[in-house]
C-alpha cells in the first residue's frame, strides 16, 4: 500500500469536493517542475488521469494541445479510494461529471440515508419502495418524495422505474 504525501492527499481531497472530481486548480505554491513531478507520480499510481477539458464549462487546463483544445486532471476511483471515500460514492461521483455541485456534495456524505438511497438505486437490480423502506426506515411516501424531490429535482439525477412481474415497480439510477 502506498502512503500518500501531504500534497497528494490535499490534491485528492480537494478533487473529491469539486464537480466531476476535478483536480485543478492545484494547491497554492505547487507549480512548475514540482507540480509536474507530483501529478506525474499520481498519474503513474492511477490516482489521477488526464482527460479532455470541456472549455465551454470553463474547466481549468493542465495542458493545451495547440488546436484550441486542452486537457484537465480528474481524480480516479483509485485516487478517491486512496483517501478513504467509499467505492459506492466514487461510482456515483464518476457519473456526476456533468452534474450540479449540490449533487456532488450530497453524495460525499457517506452513511446518510440519502447516500444509502442512491447506492440502492445504483445497484444493477435497482430497488423497490418496500426494499428502500426496510433499509432506511422511511415511510413509502417519504421515499417517493425523496426520489422526485431530492434526487430528480434538486440533484438533477435521472431515476427510472419499470414494473417487473416478480418484484413490482423497481427504481434505478441511470
Amino acid at each position: 500500500m502506498t502512503i500518500l504525501t501531504g500534497t497528494q492527499s490535499l490534491i485528492l481531497t480537494r478533487a473529491s469536493a469539486r464537480p466531476g472530481n476535478l483536480a485543478l486548480p492545484l494547491p497554492e505554491g505547487l507549480h512548475g517542475a514540482a507540480a509536474k513531478m507530483a501529478i506525474g507520480r499520481m498519474i503513474k499510481l492511477g490516482w489521477i488521469e488526464e482527460v479532455d477539458a470541456n472549455l465551454r464549462r470553463g474547466e481549468p487546463l493542465w495542458h493545451e494541445t495547440g488546436d484550441g483544445h486542452g486537457t484537465t486532471l480528474i481524480a480516479t476511483e483509485a485516487g478517491l479510494d486512496a483517501i478513504g471515500i467509499d467505492p459506492v460514492v466514487v461510482r456515483t461521483m464518476a457519473g456526476l461529471r456533468d452534474a450540479k455541485p449540490e449533487a456532488v456534495a450530497a453524495v460525499q456524505r457517506p452513511g446518510t440515508k440519502q447516500a444509502q438511497l442512491i447506492a440502492m438505486l445504483q445497484a444493477p437490480e435497482g430497488a423497490t419502495i418496500a426494499e428502500i423502506a426496510e433499509a432506511t426506515g422511511w415511510q413509502h411516501h417519504s421515499i417517493r418524495g425523496a426520489i422526485s424531490g431530492s434526487l430528480k429535482k434538486k440533484l438533477g439525477l435521472t431515476v427510472t422505474s419499470e414494473k417487473l412481474a416478480e418484484r413490482g415497480r423497481v427504481y434505478k439510477l441511470d
